[in-house]
């Protein structure tokens, strides 16, 4: 108000090039009251009100059945984790390159987690997937599955058919029943009843996760979709863990 009632001045007052008279000052200051009661009987501009910001969604529950599965960890921890994975997936690397690696050291390998990994290749985008979910099964078949699906994981960039084959002969498998393994599909059908439970669960990229607790035979969790940082999974665990 004041700045406008000085703006207001101002704009009014005529140029100062002699000194007011007595009925110029007088003409002036009644200008000026005239235009501060105008000033305060307009009305005040109220603030636009600020959008109300919605809650977050609430973490998404759901239920997955358990089988034979690839898993580090002790089997009866306290809280498990299935991964959805594609080998090469880029945002699989990531995380395995980030929030795994915090994972397995403070949760893991300290018998507070099991983690699961399930094959979920997307074929459309990466056509080598399916021969590296089968190659590191093919490997698993003789003890050295996470070996290989981590050479996989970690040497992405040039991957092929010869360097997938060749990561499975260096982990110091036998070649021949590798080779056998792989030219029967034998892990095929698996593999599609892996990608399948994802399907089932509205899972459509990798990496995507089932956190929570095993009843039986079911994991009963909350759905994270996404390369999450550790610090997320961190919060969730320690919540399951609080329970």
């Amino acid at each position: 108000m004041a700045m406008l009632f000085l703006l207001a001045f101002w704009c009014a007052a005529p140029a100062l090039a002699e000194p007011l008279s007595h009925e110029q000052g007088d003409a002036i200051l009644q200008e000026l009251k005239q235009i501060r009661q105008l000033l305060e009987r307009a009305p005040v501009p109220q603030a636009a009100p600020q959008p109300v910001q919605a809650p977050p969604p609430a973490p998404e529950k759901v239920k997955l059945k358990l089988g034979t599965e690839y898993s580090l960890g002790r089997a009866d921890a306290p809280v498990t984790i299935v991964e959805f994975n594609d080998l090469q997936c880029p945002f699989c690397n990531h995380f395995y390159a980030g929030a795994f690696a915090e994972i397995k050291k403070n949760y893991i390998e300290t018998g507070k987690v099991r983690f699961i990994n399930r094959d979920m290749p997307l074929v459309d985008l990466h056509p080598l997937a399916m021969r590296a979910a089968q190659a590191s099964r093919c490997a698993g078949d003789q003890g050295k599955y996470w070996e290989v699906a981590d050479k996989i994981l970690t040497n992405q960039a040039g991957l092929s058919t010869q360097s997938i084959d060749q990561f499975a002969t260096d982990a110091g498998i036998d070649a021949a029943a590798y080779q056998s393994c792989m030219e029967g599909g034998r892990h095929l059908e698996a593999i599609r009843e892996s990608a399948a439970s994802a399907s089932a669960l509205g899972i459509s990229g990798t990496p995507s996760f089932v956190i929570g607790r095993v009843s039986g035979d079911t994991l009963e969790g909350q759905k994270l979709v996404g390369a999450m940082p550790f610090a997320t999974f961190d919060t969730v665990i320690k919540q399951l863990l609080a329970r």
